[in-house]
Protein backbone atom coordinates (compact mmCIF):
# COMPACT_ATOMS: atom_id res chain seq x y z
CA UNK A 1 0.00 0.00 0.00
CA UNK A 2 3.10 2.67 0.96
CA UNK A 3 4.45 1.50 -2.74
CA UNK A 4 1.52 2.47 -4.52
CA UNK A 5 0.96 5.94 -2.39
CA UNK A 6 4.48 6.92 -2.97
CA UNK A 7 4.20 6.44 -6.83
CA UNK A 8 1.15 8.26 -6.81
CA UNK A 9 2.67 10.85 -4.66
CA UNK A 10 5.94 11.15 -6.90
CA UNK A 11 3.52 11.25 -10.06
CA UNK A 12 1.64 14.20 -8.51
CA UNK A 13 4.70 15.86 -7.49
CA UNK A 14 6.06 16.19 -11.04
CA UNK A 15 9.06 13.63 -10.19
CA UNK A 16 10.54 11.01 -12.24
CA UNK A 17 12.95 7.93 -11.16
CA UNK A 18 15.25 6.77 -13.50
CA UNK A 19 17.39 3.75 -13.28
CA UNK A 20 21.02 3.58 -15.17
CA UNK A 21 20.38 -0.87 -14.10
CA UNK A 22 18.19 -3.81 -14.35
CA UNK A 23 18.83 -4.87 -11.27
CA UNK A 24 20.11 -3.43 -7.78
CA UNK A 25 22.81 -5.84 -6.04
CA UNK A 26 21.95 -7.82 -2.87
CA UNK A 27 24.21 -5.36 -1.20
CA UNK A 28 25.11 -1.65 -2.37
CA UNK A 29 25.69 1.98 -0.60
CA UNK A 30 23.95 4.42 -2.29
CA UNK A 31 25.31 8.70 -2.05
CA UNK A 32 22.91 10.85 -2.92
CA UNK A 33 23.40 14.01 -3.81
CA UNK A 34 22.96 16.58 -4.16
CA UNK A 35 21.87 16.98 -0.66
CA UNK A 36 20.58 20.70 -0.41
CA UNK A 37 17.26 20.99 1.50
CA UNK A 38 15.33 19.06 3.61
CA UNK A 39 13.08 18.35 1.13
CA UNK A 40 15.76 15.93 0.03
CA UNK A 41 14.64 13.35 2.87
CA UNK A 42 10.70 13.07 2.41
CA UNK A 43 11.78 12.49 -1.67
CA UNK A 44 14.22 10.30 -0.67
CA UNK A 45 11.57 8.04 1.54
CA UNK A 46 9.10 8.05 -1.54
CA UNK A 47 11.73 6.40 -3.94
CA UNK A 48 12.53 3.92 -1.51
CA UNK A 49 9.43 3.08 -1.05
CA UNK A 50 7.70 3.54 -4.88
CA UNK A 51 11.02 1.04 -5.94
CA UNK A 52 9.98 -1.25 -3.41
CA UNK A 53 13.72 -1.87 -1.57
CA UNK A 54 15.07 -1.61 1.84
CA UNK A 55 18.11 1.12 2.10
CA UNK A 56 18.62 1.87 5.61
CA UNK A 57 20.35 5.81 5.82
CA UNK A 58 22.62 7.48 8.31
CA UNK A 59 21.82 11.29 10.14
CA UNK A 60 23.16 12.92 12.64
CA UNK A 61 22.86 12.02 15.96
CA UNK A 62 20.77 14.96 16.79
CA UNK A 63 18.14 14.06 14.96
CA UNK A 64 17.83 10.74 17.12
CA UNK A 65 17.92 12.25 20.33
CA UNK A 66 14.69 13.40 20.79
CA UNK A 67 12.28 10.29 22.18
CA UNK A 68 9.34 10.83 19.44
CA UNK A 69 11.59 12.00 16.44
CA UNK A 70 14.11 9.72 17.35
CA UNK A 71 11.64 6.62 17.13
CA UNK A 72 10.36 7.75 13.73
CA UNK A 73 13.80 7.82 12.35
CA UNK A 74 14.79 4.93 13.38
CA UNK A 75 11.18 3.02 12.55
CA UNK A 76 12.26 4.62 9.30
CA UNK A 77 15.53 2.96 8.64
CA UNK A 78 18.00 5.20 10.25
CA UNK A 79 21.37 4.98 12.07
CA UNK A 80 22.53 7.81 14.31
CA UNK A 81 26.14 8.96 13.63
CA UNK A 82 27.98 11.28 15.85
CA UNK A 83 30.36 13.88 14.04
CA UNK A 84 31.72 15.04 17.05
CA UNK A 85 34.58 12.56 17.55
CA UNK A 86 36.36 9.27 15.60
CA UNK A 87 34.13 6.84 16.78
CA UNK A 88 34.73 3.90 13.57
CA UNK A 89 31.65 4.34 11.80
CA UNK A 90 33.37 3.04 8.44
CA UNK A 91 33.88 -0.13 10.21
CA UNK A 92 30.87 -0.53 12.08
CA UNK A 93 28.99 -0.53 8.84
CA UNK A 94 31.48 -2.82 7.22
CA UNK A 95 30.51 -5.52 10.11
CA UNK A 96 26.57 -4.96 9.12
CA UNK A 97 27.46 -5.48 5.83
CA UNK A 98 29.38 -8.43 6.35
CA UNK A 99 26.94 -10.10 8.54
CA UNK A 100 24.18 -9.23 6.37
CA UNK A 101 22.87 -11.52 2.80
CA UNK A 102 21.64 -8.09 1.77
CA UNK A 103 21.93 -4.76 3.14
CA UNK A 104 21.80 -1.31 1.58
CA UNK A 105 22.52 2.37 3.19
CA UNK A 106 22.14 5.36 2.28
CA UNK A 107 24.36 8.50 2.93
CA UNK A 108 24.65 12.01 1.81
CA UNK A 109 27.96 12.30 1.51
CA UNK A 110 28.59 16.15 1.38
CA UNK A 111 27.71 15.97 5.29
CA UNK A 112 25.52 19.39 5.57
CA UNK A 113 23.05 20.79 3.34
CA UNK A 114 25.24 23.64 2.63
CA UNK A 115 27.31 23.92 -0.46
CA UNK A 116 30.92 21.87 0.02
CA UNK A 117 33.87 21.90 -2.22
CA UNK A 118 34.57 18.36 -1.90
CA UNK A 119 32.99 15.09 -0.12
CA UNK A 120 33.32 13.11 2.87
CA UNK A 121 34.77 9.32 2.29
CA UNK A 122 33.35 7.42 4.20
CA UNK A 123 30.82 5.90 1.82
CA UNK A 124 33.99 5.20 -0.15
CA UNK A 125 35.39 3.39 2.57
CA UNK A 126 32.96 1.53 3.95
CA UNK A 127 32.62 0.51 0.09
CA UNK A 128 35.66 -0.74 -0.62
CA UNK A 129 35.99 -2.75 2.91
CA UNK A 130 32.55 -4.42 2.27
CA UNK A 131 33.68 -5.34 -0.98
CA UNK A 132 30.36 -3.76 -2.02
CA UNK A 133 29.13 -1.51 -5.54
CA UNK A 134 28.18 2.46 -4.64
CA UNK A 135 25.08 3.47 -6.69
CA UNK A 136 25.35 7.23 -7.35
CA UNK A 137 21.97 9.18 -6.96
CA UNK A 138 21.40 12.57 -8.60
CA UNK A 139 18.21 14.19 -6.64
CA UNK A 140 17.73 16.67 -9.86
CA UNK A 141 15.00 19.16 -8.71
CA UNK A 142 15.91 21.64 -11.85
CA UNK A 143 14.39 18.51 -14.04
CA UNK A 144 12.31 16.72 -11.09
CA UNK A 145 14.15 13.35 -11.73
CA UNK A 146 16.14 10.86 -9.49
CA UNK A 147 18.63 8.95 -11.31
CA UNK A 148 20.02 5.89 -10.28
CA UNK A 149 23.55 4.97 -11.81
CA UNK A 150 24.83 1.41 -12.55
CA UNK A 151 26.58 -0.35 -9.66
CA UNK A 152 30.24 1.60 -9.56
CA UNK A 153 33.01 -1.20 -7.93
CA UNK A 154 35.41 1.15 -6.06
CA UNK A 155 39.15 0.55 -7.71
CA UNK A 156 40.62 1.77 -4.41
CA UNK A 157 42.70 4.54 -6.01
CA UNK A 158 40.55 6.86 -4.37
CA UNK A 159 42.04 9.81 -6.62
CA UNK A 160 40.85 8.29 -10.10
CA UNK A 161 37.29 7.19 -8.23
CA UNK A 162 36.63 10.17 -6.81
CA UNK A 163 36.99 12.43 -10.34
CA UNK A 164 34.57 9.62 -11.35
CA UNK A 165 32.45 10.30 -9.03
CA UNK A 166 32.75 14.00 -9.20
CA UNK A 167 31.83 14.15 -12.95
CA UNK A 168 28.66 12.04 -12.45
CA UNK A 169 27.13 14.56 -10.44
CA UNK A 170 28.60 17.76 -12.25
CA UNK A 171 25.98 20.32 -13.00
CA UNK A 172 22.97 18.54 -10.95
CA UNK A 173 21.53 21.09 -9.31
CA UNK A 174 19.43 20.74 -5.72
CA UNK A 175 16.32 22.34 -4.59
CA UNK A 176 18.95 25.33 -3.34
CA UNK A 177 21.20 25.12 -6.80
CA UNK A 178 23.80 27.53 -4.76
CA UNK A 179 24.55 25.21 -2.74
CA UNK A 180 24.82 21.73 -5.22
CA UNK A 181 27.92 19.84 -5.28
CA UNK A 182 30.22 20.14 -8.67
Amino acid sequence: MFRAISKFLLRALGWQVVTEFDELPKKYVIIAIPHTSNWDFPIGLMVRSAMGFDAKYVGKDSLFKNPVLGTIMRWLGGYPVDRSKNNNFVDAVVDIFNSKEEFAITIAPEGTRKKVDKLKTGFYFIALGAKVPIIMVKFDWEHKQVVFSRPFFPSGDKEADFAFITDYFRGVKGKNPENSFA
